[in-house]
């Protein structure tokens, strides 16, 4: 089975054509009952990747998630096979409204309105779409042109949602790639690319004030990637290392994903914006590569996903803010094989 390591990752991946994945679904109890106010369940998820061959039916899908005591996913599409298969699940989906679809939703709030009639409110209540992922990794990304058109397009749709009184029950979101950052090193140095706040400040400020959080794809293996020579890789890996310090707050980090996570806060914090929480949206790391990409082994997969369940399973938050446990979903392909779906 060939699979992309995700269906719309960004052209830092996909340049590379055997960057390919088998990414084995790890977790088993660890979630909470409770729900916050933000479209999660726990502290985990996993994100629905479906390019890829002899792919399960969305109904074998929730059976398995099921199984796992997984209660998030998210989707890159608002697939209607997969929307029916999820009804009286319980499972709570963020939907995606994909990059093709922001210049004619950024005209006006029809368009937006006759989406989500399609896609969204005929599925619910039975199927729990608490989510509507506008666009991924736009800003920072190569197309200009979305980056003008996406707060236009989050506001219509958020605009559209209120019409047909969905906005409590149905979040609206924007995730972005860690190119939105001019630097992430030490973690307390990170801000937003100057480039790029001018359009992610007035969309952190519709977010702040909707009540979404920041949702951030964060790939340790792309840093390590980058600079294999600096960076341990135990230290991507959550597994035994010296860490690093940050001479400006004094705190300690043992992993590189709560760096990132933390540097996400920092950048924020500068833009005006130190009460919004973050979700990584996608997080992971390949099982295969090519050669120019060390590290991309199932060996560091298996450790990687295994090591942030633990981490997760704590419901502890990161150095800088210690208080909020951590949120992610995790990206992977979903596999037909039972076995794959269990902890190692």
């Amino acid at each position: 089975m060939e699979c992309t390591f995700h269906d719309r990752l960004s052209t830092r991946i996909m340049g590379s054509s055997s960057f390919c994945i088998w990414l084995l679904l790890i977790f088993s109890v660890i979630s909470s009952n409770v729900l916050t106010v933000y479209a999660f369940q726990g502290n985990y998820g996993v994100n629905y990747g479906m390019l890829a061959d002899n792919l399960p039916s969305p109904g074998s899908v929730v059976t398995l998630l099921k199984a796992a005591k997984i209660k998030n996913t998210r989707i890159y599409t608002a697939d209607h096979e997969v929307l029916k298969a999820f009804n009286g699940s319980g499972i709570e989906i963020i939907v995606g409204l994909g990059n093709q679809f922001l210049t004619e939703m950024s005209v006006g709030e029809d368009p937006a309105m006759d989406w989500i009639k399609d896609n969204v409110q005929p599925f619910l209540p039975g199927t729990r779409i608490v989510g509507i992922a506008v666009g991924n990794e736009i800003l920072g990304g190569d197309d200009h042109e979305l980056w003008e058109v996406l707060l236009p397009t989050v506001k219509n749709v958020y605009s559209a949602l209120g019409k047909l009184g969905l906005t409590k029950a149905v979040q609206v979101l924007s995730p972005h790639s860690e190119a939105v950052f001019e630097n992430s090193y030490p973690p307390s140095s990170c801000v937003f690319k100057e480039d790029i706040l001018v359009y992610m400040k007035p969309l952190l400020q519709f977010f702040s004030q909707a009540g979404s959080p920041f949702y951030i794809n964060a790939y340790p293996f792309l840093a390590y990637k980058a600079d294999t020579v600096t960076i341990d890789i135990n230290y991507a890996l959550f597994k035994s290392n010296k860490g690093i310090h940050d001479p400006k707050t004094n705190l300690h980090y043992d992993n590189m994903f709560e760096a990132q996570v933390d540097a996400g806060y920092a950048a924020l914090e500068k833009a005006g914006f130190p009460k919004m929480e973050i979700i990584v949206s996608e997080t992971g790391w390949p099982s295969k590569g090519d050669d120019n990409e060390p590290g991309a082994s199932v060996e560091n997969a298996r450790a990687y996903n295994h090591n942030l369940r633990k981490r997760l399973a704590k419901k502890k938050g990161t150095p800088y803010r210690p208080k909020l446990p951590m949120r992610a979903y995790i990206f992977r392909p979903v596999q037909r094989k039972p076995e794959a779906w269990t902890d190692f």
